[in-house]
Parts: structure tokens; C-alpha cells; sequence
């Protein structure tokens, strides 16, 4: 197993989480729901590329799911929600709901449930690989949530509603993929 391999893999599975969580601190996240949030990512970023590897294959050509359209239906529902949001008046602390912080794991989640298709031709220490992944994971998620918050606090409320733009145009993105 080559260490740096798989720490450039965890960072390149990590990236889009890290900037969508920036994109999603501007809606001013509470601390408790940043590490929970963070913490959700990560256990997707563990559990994906072991679905990956254990029935991966099976359900892209039995059921022919396409993962780009579960993408785009999630970024673009998340994208709306904090256009709307970013139009209403007061500015508080965002409580976000459990079902939100789950289907943005999984939206962030799904290319590492990819690399756990060739899971095996990386290393035969099948559960190290996804660990190093959600420790990644974590820390990225929670470092762009934590940044996020700090771009809010200087460009203001002007943020949010680019974010959500944003995720949206990622939405559309992934289908043309």
C-alpha cells in the first residue's frame, strides 16, 4: 500500500466536499451541526467505498442507477433551499435538519462509492483505504463549513444566494457529465 496514493486519492474524494460544505457554511451553521455534518461526510467517505467494492458492480449494471442524477436532483434541491434562504430578512443560526445533513453526505459521497469499484487493485487492506478517506473526509468537510462562516462574515448575506447558485450550476453539471 503506498501512503501517498491513498492520502491523494482521500484529497481529490475530499475536494468537493470541502467546497460545497464552504458553500454551505454561508448559511451560518450552527457549531454542533458543523461536526455533525462533518461527521456524516466522513462516515459516507467509510462506508461508500465499501458498498463500492461489495456490490458496486452488481447495481450499475443490473438496476443501471445513474449516480449523476441523484447529484443533480440533491445539489439542485440544496441550491434552492438556500436561495430562498439567503432572500429572507433575519439572519440566524441555521439548524440544519437531519435529512438535509444525510442527502448532502451521500451527494458528496457517491465518487467514492466509484473508487471502491477498483477498491482491490489499490491495496488488499480493504478497511485502512476507507478509514483514511473519512478522517479526510472530516476534516475537509468541517475546515469548508468553518470557512464558509468566515466568508459570511465578510461579504455578507450576498453569499449565500451565489452558494446556492452555485450548487445548482454543479447540479446541472453532473448530468452533462
Amino acid at each position: 500500500m503506498h501512503i501517498i496514493f491513498i492520502l491523494s486519492i482521500a484529497i481529490s474524494l475530499s475536494m468537493d466536499a470541502f467546497s460545497l460544505a464552504t458553500i454551505y457554511g454561508t448559511l451560518l451553521v450552527s457549531h454542533k451541526n458543523q461536526f455533525l455534518l462533518s461527521l456524516i461526510v466522513g462516515i459516507y467517505h467509510f462506508i461508500m467505498p465499501l458498498l463500492g467494492f461489495s456490490i458496486g458492480t452488481f447495481l450499475i449494471y443490473t438496476l443501471h442507477i445513474n449516480p449523476n442524477l441523484i447529484v443533480f436532483f440533491v445539489f439542485t434541491f440544496i441550491g434552492i433551499q438556500m436561495i430562498l434562504e439567503s432572500l429572507k430578512k433575519e439572519e440566524t443560526v441555521q439548524n440544519l435538519n437531519l435529512v438535509d445533513m444525510i442527502m448532502f453526505g451521500l451527494a458528496v459521497s457517491i465518487d467514492s462509492f466509484s473508487v471502491g469499484l477498483g477498491l482491490e487493485a489499490i491495496t488488499n487492506k480493504i478497511f485502512i483505504v476507507p478509514f483514511i478517506f473519512s478522517i479526510t473526509s472530516f476534516l475537509f468537510t468541517y475546515l469548508g463549513l468553518l470557512l464558509g462562516g468566515k466568508i459570511k462574515e465578510i461579504f455578507g448575506k450576498i453569499t449565500t444566494c451565489i452558494g446556492g447558485v452555485f450548487l445548482i450550476v454543479i447540479g446541472f453539471l453532473y448530468i452533462f457529465k
